[in-house]
């Protein structure tokens, strides 16, 4: 885990990565209130006996999904003291290069690609890397970019 300790350090930060953090496990349940939550009930998702038989050999986590959990896990990864607000500004990119397989666990690495100064705070573009235990190709590569504002006297 890496703390910044204040604005300035998080500014000179760039191309700085972390990681990897620890393992998340991706199980029915989650996928299926996922499901639930956006409306998405494909196959792929929520059946696990035709599943079994598809492309996959079972089910497997929404790209989205997989794609939520990126503030959960990059808050392990790295913290910035005095932050009196973060938010997620948007994405630069996303891939899922590979599925996530119902019953594996996933962590993530990230790499700070670059921070900006915004009006009351930093934007910071992070570059981050999503694995399965299975191996292989990342089953998520997203650069994330988010803003942190700071409390007075920081």
């Amino acid at each position: 885990m890496r703390t910044f300790a204040s604005p300035a350090e998080l500014a000179a930060s760039a191309g700085e990565s972390f990681g990897p953090g620890r393992w998340h496990q991706v199980d029915q349940g989650r996928v299926s209130l996922f499901a639930d939550a956006t409306d998405d009930h494909q196959w792929i998702h929520v059946d696990p006996e035709r599943a079994a038989a598809g492309p996959f050999g079972g089910t497997v986590a929404h790209g989205y999904l997989t794609l939520s959990l990126l503030p959960a896990l990059v808050t392990e990864l790295y913290q910035v003291r005095g932050v009196r607000m973060g938010i997620n500004y948007g994405l630069n990119r996303v891939r899922f290069p590979a599925p996530v397989r119902v019953g594996t666990r996933i962590r993530a690495t990230a790499a700070i690609v670059e921070v900006v100064a915004v009006t009351g705070g930093l934007q910071v573009v992070t570059e981050v890397t999503v694995e399965s235990e299975a191996g292989g190709k990342p089953v998520c590569v997203a650069q994330t970019i988010s803003r942190f504002y700071f409390e007075e006297g920081q």
